[in-house]
């Protein structure tokens, strides 16, 4: 079972894709861990893209169920997954909680990625954006669960079991989705 949890930066996909690999006993992985080279500080170097769809894609194929954050569009991957879920959070709310994550990881947020970050609902830059993601979901062969506002994780399991029930029902979460 492959889920990617995608969105924009800030939306909270990594959130719920650690909440949704531990309560479905899968492997959680962070689209960033391959799509950025290993430095100090981080986020410094891309990784180079045959290498990163390389990586993604032997781990979907490895038959350990994995939940997947972040944006993979263009990576190669589609045919892999079986189930998406998409998350879109206000603009507003993105860019507080990344202020706020940059802050603590980093003693100050990148005015920079922040302007990036802030543009995603328009699609000016390069990179993720709304336009961009909802063409690449129409395009999805698997079973797209959207979800929209700012909720609570534990909310966010509570439809996505009530859109996908045998990802969240404890006497079938450890078998392969259908």
């Amino acid at each position: 079972m492959n889920i990617l949890v995608t969105g924009a930066a800030g939306a909270g996909t990594s959130t719920l894709a650690a909440a949704l690999a531990q309560h479905l006993g899968a492997e959680a992985v962070e689209a960033d861990a391959l799509l950025w080279l290993p430095s100090d500080p981080p986020f410094q170097h891309q990784r180079d893209p045959q290498t990163r769809n390389a990586l993604l894609a032997q781990r979907l194929r490895s038959g350990v169920p994995c939940v997947v954050a972040g944006s993979v569009v263009g990576w190669g991957v589609d045919a892999l997954w079986d189930r998406v879920v998409f998350l879109y959070v206000d603009a507003s709310v993105r860019l507080q909680r990344l202020q706020a994550r940059e802050q603590a990881r980093f003693g100050q947020a990148d005015p920079v990625f922040l302007e990036w970050a802030a543009q995603y609902d328009q699609g000016l830059q390069a990179g993720r954006s709304l336009a961009r993601h909802e063409t690449w979901l129409r395009q999805l062969t698997c079973p797209v669960v959207r979800l929209e506002g700012d909720r609570a994780v534990a909310a966010q399991l509570a439809l996505i079991a009530q859109a996908v029930p045998e990802w969240l029902d404890p006497a079938v979460s450890a078998r392969p989705v259908p």
